[in-house]
């Protein structure tokens, strides 16, 4: 696995990753809201430059969003859950960004116990997401260990 910025060329699988890792992970959102979350997606990513974790064939298999020291999206494909590779994302991130912070799906309990297990503590915690669905954040920080 190596890790690189991302390129125009990697948007589909960028797609397809968060695509099969929401329909594995987020099962809270409305049918309505997957959509919608979608199409916000497909014209904010290409404007943006994730951080990608790729296999040996350059083919992403997970991807990062960093804004500001805040990590906004961390999505890793499913079928490579447990590999290491959300882990690489983070460490990847608290090089650049040792106060990291991110938001969760407080109805995201496998999100939640990865950001434990890696040294994140809860800071606040807002009833609706960034774009007012009523989907609970929890927000986090990274504690270093003392």
């Amino acid at each position: 696995m190596k890790i690189r910025p991302s390129a125009g060329h990697d948007l589909p699988h960028v797609m397809e990753i968060w695509r099969r890792a929401v329909d594995a992970t987020h099962h809270f959102l409305s049918p309505e809201d997957r959509v919608a979350i979608e199409a916000e997606l497909s014209t904010f990513l290409p404007q943006v430059s994730l951080t990608l974790a790729v296999d040996q064939s350059d083919r992403p298999l997970g991807f990062m969003f960093l804004h500001d020291g805040h990590m906004e999206a961390l999505f890793i494909h499913p079928d490579h859950h447990g590999q290491g590779i959300g882990t690489a994302l983070v460490a990847e991130a608290l090089a650049r960004h040792p106060e990291l912070t991110t938001d969760v799906n407080e109805q995201n309990s496998q999100a939640i116990g990865f950001y434990q297990r890696l040294g994140f503590e809860r800071i606040g915690r807002s009833d609706k997401d960034g774009q007012g669905r009523p989907y609970p954040l929890l927000h986090l920080r990274f504690r270093p260990a003392a």
